[in-house]
């Protein structure tokens, strides 16, 4: 495969390019990740929250967990609590997997999704400070650089900036405070 081809997975902007069909999964899909991101915000958690699907079917769930407290880590993310919950699912289908990110996923959640055989990332938030579904993959090892990858970004991201905005403004959280991704998103017009 022409590893420049591979790289340069397809990016479109929120339901541009995309099927009535399927801009109408998106959205329906990204819903449901705004709720965990909702349920994470209110546990005091960082507002992510993440979808597994196949063909219309839920297949794994998960929300940000720990991103502060006395159990605070960074392996936590949503993406890896929906992929634990997706492994445990008897009827995973490892064709045609979604992914629906209420912010864009990091390098280490790109790599497990891709890994995970995922081929389709849906994001609300960019992730200005450490988001890797959208960058260019050319410099990537042929495992990331090569799997066949559509990133479509920005379904219901004003629902989502409002979580990211919420978070940041609240003085107990003070996970990324100050930070380059907290600036941005406090920065953000509604």
């Amino acid at each position: 495969m022409d590893a420049n081809k591979a790289a340069s997975c397809h990016l479109s902007q929120g339901d541009k390019a995309l099927s009535t069909t399927a801009a109408a999964d998106d959205t329906a899909f990204m819903r449901m990740a705004l709720d965990l991101a909702k349920t994470a915000l209110a546990r005091g958690d960082f507002p992510v929250g993440c979808i597994l699907a196949a063909q219309g079917r839920v297949l794994g769930s998960g929300s940000r967990r720990a991103s502060g407290g006395t159990d605070a880590n960074e392996l936590d993310h949503a993406e890896m609590v929906a992929l634990r919950d997706y492994y445990r699912h008897p009827h995973r289908k490892p064709s045609g997997l979604s992914a629906f990110c209420t912010m864009e996923p990091c390098l280490m959640c790109f790599a497990a999704l891709v890994l995970a055989g995922v081929d389709r990332i849906v994001y609300a938030y960019e992730d200005v400070m450490g988001g890797a579904a959208g960058r260019d993959r050319r410099g990537l090892a042929p495992l990331y650089r090569d799997h066949p990858l559509t990133v479509v970004a920005g379904v219901l991201r004003p629902e989502s900036l409002s979580l990211f905005k919420a978070f940041f403004a609240d003085p107990a959280n003070g996970y990324w405070r100050d930070s380059l991704l907290a600036r941005y998103t406090l920065d953000q017009s509604p």
